[in-house]
């Protein structure tokens, strides 16, 4: 099992305050109709990038699905290409046409996200074919969830990663919801999603995906054996999104989910537990953690700011890019 040291600990907790800190403004901001764009919030499901993000190293590649603005900013995503994004500005990532599902940032490896279903799982298995092709230690990460694992995409994907022994790491953040249809209506009862995974004959492993420590030793586990060219490895991670599947609302008033669940998931906080785990160890007290909340509203409000004062996209100039 990898030790987490106070500062790999700290430095994720970090990580985590500033995704929820940054995504809970947005969905404050939402209301006011200045982001056209929908919105597939993280909060409640921060553990998983950050976890899965620690243990990668910068030449890595990750690739994400509609929910994707944790894994964006947990591999070094720029907050103000995200949320220029979002506003629908030049100053976005993708330059103001992409909106909420479609972040990017090559430079620091995060190639992409989309919202179509499980498409980028086969991109990162392309990915990870041309690492091994060039003989390189690099590796390929895809996260998505629950309700991707009933696509033909993703059973493809993994034999084909297996039957090639690519260095992919899958990641499934099992929210328990594919939209507003549960889980348990989905799929077979008593069949966990990674236990299927272990039939196409790669290692699988579940865990709990509201423990960033949990998460980051069993992917630092997962990208040793990429590494060492053993062929991919699966993750399921158990974890929660709080707000409605698209949105900034909560949607207990709808019929979907119970106020109890909800409220039984909120105590299961990633943050809340994180935090107690890095005041117990003596990694910072309960001043420090006020000083990084203020601190993350304190950029957030900034970056909003600067992009609210900035250009959108030239009508003239709206098709760049496209083909």
């Amino acid at each position: 099992m990898t030790t987490v040291s106070n500062d790999q600990l700290v430095a994720m907790l970090r990580a985590m305050m500033r995704i929820r800190c940054s995504e809970e403004s947005l969905a404050k901001r939402y209301p006011e109709g200045e982001m056209r764009t929908p919105t597939h919030f993280s909060i409640g499901q921060e553990a998983m990038a950050v976890g899965v993000c620690a243990a990668l190293k910068q030449d890595d590649v990750i690739y994400s699905g509609h929910r994707c603005h944790a894994h964006y900013l947990a591999q070094g995503g720029s907050l103000l290409g995200m949320v220029g994004e979002l506003y629908g500005r030049e100053i976005g990532c993708a330059r103001g046409r992409g909106g909420s599902v479609h972040l990017n940032s090559p430079e620091v490896g995060v190639m992409a996200s989309a919202a179509i279903m499980g498409e980028t799982i086969a991109v990162a298995v392309g990915s990870a074919m041309a690492f091994a092709m060039d003989r390189s230690p690099r590796v390929a990460v895809t996260f998505f969830g629950d309700g991707c694992v009933e696509e033909g995409i993703f059973h493809e994907s993994l034999n084909f990663a297996v039957v090639k022994k690519l260095p992919v790491l899958f990641v499934c953040e099992n929210n328990f919801y594919s939209v507003n249809s549960p889980l348990r209506l989905r799929q077979p009862p008593d069949l966990a999603i990674h236990t299927r995974a272990t039939s196409y004959g790669l290692p699988a492993q579940q865990v709990d995906g509201n423990d960033v420590v949990a998460v980051y030793e069993a992917a630092t586990t997962a990208v040793h054996h990429l590494r060492a060219g053993n062929g991919p490895y699966f993750l399921e991670g158990l974890t929660y999104r709080w707000r409605e599947h698209v949105g900034p609302l909560f949607d207990t008033d709808q019929g979907v989910r119970s106020q109890r669940e909800l409220d039984f998931w909120m105590e299961q906080c990633p943050i809340k537990r994180a935090s107690a785990r890095a005041q117990a160890s003596g990694a910072c007290t309960e001043l420090d953690l006020r000083r990084w909340w203020k601190e993350f509203g304190q950029e957030i409000d900034a970056v909003v700011e600067q992009v609210r004062n900035s250009p959108f996209p030239k009508p003239e100039n709206i098709l760049d890019g496209t083909y």
